[in-house]
């Protein structure tokens, strides 16, 4: 008899383990299942011709390497850019500055290119691959933009961005 009850217990436990294993890895398929008829139901779009985000990188990229005439030169085929209005803010929440930004805000870990193989065959033990000027790893957690008058700032902290201009106090820092 406590043959029994054990073995019936022991039965239930793992028909409840498995239970249990079958529903996580069934709410996870019916999340997949949502995100690809998402997915076929609003496409990424493939009529963008011209990224602002890739422009930005390339600008950077001049930029950082002390080829700043050559990204000052560097046209975009964008006629009527997009201007954006950012504070910058201390943690306190205190403004450090107000900029006009010309075309976009870029985050300061966006690429021009894969940091591995692994992205172009996933079986493919990864081999890292160096970014445009030569270094590998991250880059701080922040952001990057150019001003309407062509200057270049990247920012770690907290900030408020819009396309709609902000009245603010006086900035703490000014930047002339």
């Amino acid at each position: 008899m406590k043959n029994k009850l054990l073995l019936g217990i022991l039965l239930g436990g793992m028909l409840l383990g498995v239970t249990g294993c079958e529903v996580i890895e069934t709410d996870s398929d019916k999340t997949i299942d949502v995100g690809n008829k998402l997915s076929t139901n609003q496409p990424t779009p493939t009529d963008i011709d011209y990224s602002l985000e890739r422009y930005n990188l390339i600008k950077r990229a001049y930029w950082v390497n002390g080829m700043r005439d050559k990204a000052r030169s560097l046209s975009s085929p964008i006629a009527d850019m997009p201007l954006g209005y950012i504070v910058l803010l201390t943690e306190s929440g205190s403004v450090v500055g107000k900029f006009i930004v010309d075309g976009k805000v870029s985050s300061l870990n966006s690429f021009l290119t894969p940091d591995s193989e692994y992205y172009e065959n996933p079986n493919f033990s990864s081999k890292w691959i160096p970014d445009v000027d030569g270094s590998y790893g991250e880059n701080d957690n922040g952001i990057f933009f150019f001003t309407t008058d062509g200057k270049y700032v990247e920012w770690t902290g907290t900030y408020l961005y819009s396309d709609i201009p902000f009245k603010v106090d006086e900035p703490i820092v000014k930047v002339d």
